[in-house]
């Protein structure tokens, strides 16, 4: 049996903010991961001032991503495809721009993912949960796109031209931020370099993450892929500056502390028992 995951992202580097370790480690077993960005992030910011492809930044936002989508596809070595939505961007009146992605009707934007997962046949899906992971339009979408697309996908009677039904095995979210990690790796922090700068903004971000519910219900160890996150990280050169300490721990402290990836197991159609350390728990039973 060849093993199959689909990752749903709302746009091109959420694939390797959230769960690049994870598809690296698949990768290298021999698991197919395919990622789907649901817009070309044609509304993103730069995000680092030193974007040395600024020039491109400022005249072609687009076209930049899509290049730096490609390295990091290269880079994480696993299939990629665009579902083809503009990037609805994040006004503060919570208006989306007309047919952008959040504006599209959802039956239509479903319709290409349904697509995607009969052609591809994955056995696990993540995507985010009903709140995006962050209130951004698009991620909300994102979420609703990908269940809607998860029980279409299985329904003989929806979208009759995209393909022979295709039932995906398990069903998670995203949960590689949560209070778990970064607690484990503050306590870690505080006994090993007491004195050490990361702890002021570990502090403050178990601070504003306190009230975050512990839902993981799954535990990937990812720990010799750390630098291949990194790297695909990079790639994003235009939303990830290279030193940020939002996104990039020391990975020996990492390792030491919680190397792993997270992700909360919401439907199973096969026999699997949590807490796991396999997406593919249950699905491996049946091979």
């Amino acid at each position: 049996m060849t093993l199959r995951l689909l990752a749903v992202h709302a746009h091109p580097d959420d694939e390797s903010s959230k769960g690049a370790a994870t598809y690296a480690a698949y990768r290298s077993r021999g698991a197919e991961v395919l990622i789907v960005s649901c817009t070309g992030g044609e509304r993103g910011s730069i995000l680092n001032e030193n974007l040395p492809n600024r020039a491109m930044a400022e005249r072609d936002m687009p076209g930049l991503r899509r290049l730096e989508m490609a390295e990091a596809q290269r880079i994480l070595g696993v299939e990629h495809r665009w579902l083809g939505y503009q990037d609805s961007g994040m006004d503060d009146d919570g208006s989306v721009p007309p047919n952008s992605f959040a504006d599209v009707p959802l039956e239509i934007s479903a319709a290409p993912l349904v697509r995607i997962i009969r052609e591809f046949k994955p056995q696990v899906l993540i995507t985010y949960d009903e709140n995006g992971g962050y209130p951004h339009p698009d991620h909300i979408r994102t979420h609703e796109v990908s269940i809607a697309a998860y029980r279409a996908a299985a329904d003989a009677e929806a979208y009759p031209d995209a393909g022979e039904p295709w039932q995906i095995d398990k069903l998670y979210y995203d949960r590689i931020f949560n209070l778990q990690r970064i607690d484990a790796m503050y306590l870690e922090l505080s006994a090993t370099e007491p004195d050490s700068d990361l702890l002021e903004p570990l502090s403050e971000a178990r601070e504003w993450m306190k009230d975050y519910p512990h839902v993981a219900t799954t535990h990937v160890p990812v720990g010799d892929f750390l630098e291949v996150r990194d790297a695909a990280l990079r790639a994003h050169a235009s939303q990830v500056a290279p030193d940020s300490s939002f996104f990039f721990w020391p990975n020996g402290l990492v390792r030491q502390a919680w190397p792993y990836e997270d992700f909360q197991l919401i439907e199973s159609k096969v026999n699997s028992t949590v807490p796991e350390s396999d997406l593919f728990a249950g699905v491996r039973d049946d091979a």
